[in-house]
């Protein structure tokens, strides 16, 4: 059943539409049930709303039934449709029309489809739901060049995932325009990373493998003290080593921590899906 997703105007929400035109645009379509024309108009205005996907609000007003609004637009003619934004009128067509130029008024007003889902992506970061965020925010910092918000955005998804490594290589490609709060916020996060996650107790471990690279168990009580301080990747790394010479190292307690691992990062993480390959490899 084909759903009208169009508000009707009338003199009781005619101001409440105009204010709701401050935060999402507002298309008005100026009708009447005598003139057929100005029907397909409103169904062809419907369908364009609807690719909008909530970012554009569609009203309709019927001009014979609603003749004092309508004296109130100023409308001479039908079909007329009207485009509010920020509570005012911004654009407008009259007389017959097709969906080509229909689509051409309101497109010259909204944002494009790229910036949708750069608004869809932001919106998932400031979720926190930062490893479905990273994938299309890589995606479309190579549609907008010179995109700082597109940077930190990606470099904070890097961060609350645990590629610092990655995330201190972007950050330092942030031109000095772009070093706002949000920057400085990160680059503190990083730091405190940082300070965490060289402990002397992980000097000392780092020491004594390089000393003897074959000791298994400091290999591994290394990996232990890298997942702990979110040092992921090189956990996976000392891990991934010891499993690939005894599969059931330390009565599967390898195995175990770097499942553990995988299973933190989640499985929208980079590093996540190398190192699961890996182990998959030689599980199977």
């Amino acid at each position: 059943m084909y759903e009208h997703i169009a508000i009707e105007l009338n003199e009781q929400n005619l101001q409440q539409v105009i204010e709701q035109s401050m935060q999402t645009p507002v298309v008005i379509s100026f009708w009447a049930p005598s003139m057929p024309e100005t029907a397909e108009i409103n169904q062809m205005l419907e369908q364009i709303t609807r690719q909008y996907q909530g970012q554009l609000i569609l009203a309709t007003l019927n001009c014979e039934a609603q003749p004092m609004v309508a004296g109130q637009f100023g409308v001479r003619s039908l079909p007329t449709v009207a485009l509010f934004k920020n509570g005012q009128p911004v654009d407008g067509v009259g007389g017959p029309q097709n969906e080509q130029s229909l689509r051409e008024m309101i497109g010259r007003h909204m944002p494009s489809q790229e910036e949708l889902a750069l608004k869809d992506a932001l919106t998932k970061v400031d979720n926190q739901q930062y490893n479905e965020a990273l994938p299309l925010l890589r995606d479309l910092a190579a549609k907008f060049s010179q995109n700082g918000v597109i940077n930190l955005a990606i470099a904070e998804c890097l961060i609350e995932t645990a590629q610092f490594d990655e995330a201190e290589t972007l950050l330092a490609t942030i031109p000095m325009q772009d070093q706002d709060a949000k920057f400085k916020g990160l680059m503190a996060k990083l730091e405190l990373h940082k300070q965490a996650s060289d402990s002397p107790e992980i000097r000392l471990l780092e020491e004594r493998l390089a000393a003897d690279p074959a000791d298994r168990d400091i290999a591994f009580e290394l990996a232990v003290q890298y997942s702990q301080v979110e040092r992921a990747e090189e956990a996976l790394e000392l891990l991934i080593g010891l499993l690939r010479k005894d599969f059931n190292f330390a009565d599967g307690a390898a195995k175990k921590t770097m499942m553990d691992i995988l299973s933190a990062l989640g499985q929208g993480n980079a590093i996540a899906s190398k190192y699961r390959r890996q182990l998959y490899a030689l599980m199977y």
